[in-house]
């Protein structure tokens, strides 16, 4: 039983694609937890009301957008 086992046989593609997958899942939600938190935060605790924290939310989704979109790979 243990000789059926040979090093790097297996087909990894499912597991590959799964942590990818998990690891944008986290990405993306992690920023619309900021987004809201910081929305919800701004509306509640601060005189700021509701157009400002829009508008605040608004600007760090479009900065997170741009930071955590996907970069071209280099060639190498």
């Amino acid at each position: 039983m243990a000789g059926d086992y040979h090093r790097g046989e297996m087909d990894i593609h499912e597991q590959a694609s799964t942590y990818a997958a998990f690891g944008k899942m986290t990405k993306w939600g992690s920023l619309a937890v900021a987004t809201l938190l910081l929305f919800i935060t701004l509306l509640f605790c601060t005189p700021t009301g509701f157009v400002g924290s829009a508008i605040a939310a608004v600007v760090l989704l479009a900065v997170g957008v741009f930071a955590l979109k996907e970069k071209p790979s280099s060639a190498h």
